[in-house]
């Protein structure tokens, strides 16, 4: 399993980190809080791409990996909704509650972010279990 397993994980971390420096926010925390704060946001919202990319490798998909998966991706629909909705019922107060500048937007984006990057496998997923599959098989393409 450890050759299908090719994702370099600095791709992820670094420009995460990277990012967290630049876009953080504007609380009255300490600077360590708050860089921890974002990078997690940030983290989190890719943080299912090595296993994605396994999977893409192996093509074949144990069921209790693709329900894990399917799950998370419908977790994060849903709380990628919850935020959405929170932000249009209060009429974008909820987004100044979180700081001013770049923060506010880059935490609704992460959000958005993690549920695209989860959305093709449920698309697949969904796709095998009406198939009748029993075991997933992804195309080349996805991730």
């Amino acid at each position: 399993m450890e050759d299908k397993d090719n994702f370099a994980i600095y791709f992820v971390v670094v420009p995460c980190a990277v990012l967290a420096l630049l876009i953080h926010p504007s609380t009255t925390h300490h600077i360590f809080n708050r860089l921890c704060w974002a990078f997690c946001v940030y983290l989190e919202a890719v943080s299912v791409l090595p296993q994605l990319r396994v999977m893409q490798n192996t093509k074949i998909v144990e069921p209790f990996t693709a329900h894990y998966v399917f799950a998370l991706g419908v977790a994060r629909f849903l709380s990628c909704a919850h935020w959405i909705l929170q932000v249009l019922e209060t009429r974008g107060r909820l987004l100044t509650a979180l700081g001013y500048g770049l923060w506010p937007p880059m935490v609704l984006f992460s959000e958005i972010v993690q549920t695209f990057i989860l959305a093709d496998f449920c698309y697949y997923y969904v796709k095998s279990v009406v198939g009748g599959q029993l075991v997933l098989r992804l195309p080349s393409g996805v991730v």
